[in-house]
């Protein structure tokens, strides 16, 4: 145990007006809590024991959403960090996605080209964190889109921590299954690590592919539903959640 849970162990814990029924139940709860953080510890260390991936296909060129130069993977990696995460945003969005578009510049374009609501959201919540996530690891989001209009974007949301970068010229979507054999794009989180032999790849949210495309595959970056999942009406109707206009 480590010194905080020294301070604060409290095997007898209520809050003011609860039943004996409701501790009941929350000890119960608490019980499986502790099992599922258990579980949690156990597949993240299954998974850093994982062997190494392939060697990456092709040290790939990306162009800068910032000004539009070029840039290869492998230079993504910065000096002392030899781990690189790597999201691939849906932009341009589903071809089929209803909700509605973006507004400012964006959203004058077409609607099929406009970015994915739903992996706005899970950049929101990547771009306060990667400020913390540079000291331990090396971040970019990638989009194939571009350069220009992911710029554009960032700045209309305030995106200023994140490394943007578009992949339009390059085949990493669909090397990495960022897309389907139809073009279309998917939200799909990659992990490489750069060792003596070359770059690997490590791990990625194949969930996805096993799931029929249930978006919990990225539960552990998209802070949104962990929030709501500790509320009584949980998920809801996720159907057309989350949106670019409320």
């Amino acid at each position: 145990m480590n010194q905080w849970g020294k301070l604060i162990r409290d095997p007898n814990i209520q809050f003011p007006g609860e039943s004996s029924e409701y501790r009941r139940a929350r000890n119960q709860l608490l019980e499986s809590e502790a099992e599922l953080r258990r579980m949690n510890e156990q597949v993240a260390a299954q998974r850093r024991a994982l062997p190494l991936g392939g060697l990456l296909a092709e040290d790939y060129v990306f162009e800068s959403a910032a000004d539009g130069s070029e840039m290869r993977l492998s230079e993504l990696f910065a000096p002392g960090k030899d781990t690189l995460v790597i999201y691939n945003m849906m932009f341009p969005r589903w071809s089929e996605d209803p909700r509605a578009g973006a507004r400012g510049e964006t959203g004058l374009l077409p609607l099929v080209e406009q970015p994915c609501p739903s992996c706005t959201s899970v950049v929101d919540g990547l771009d306060g964190p990667a400020a913390h996530l540079s000291e331990r690891i090396n971040l970019a989001v990638i989009a194939k889109t571009e350069p220009a209009w992911l710029g554009t974007y960032a700045q209309e949301r305030g995106w200023r921590n994140l490394r943007l970068l578009s992949s339009r010229n390059n085949t990493f979507n669909h090397d990495y299954h960022g897309e389907t054999p139809e073009g279309e794009q998917l939200p799909v989180l990659s992990v490489f690590s750069r060792d003596e032999d070359g770059i690997h790849h490590r791990w990625s949210s194949e969930l996805l592919f096993a799931s029929d495309g249930d978006p919990r595959h990225l539960d552990s970056i998209w802070s949104i539903w962990g929030a709501l999942d500790l509320t009584p009406g949980g998920r809801g109707d996720s159907a057309n959640y989350p949106r670019l206009q409320y």
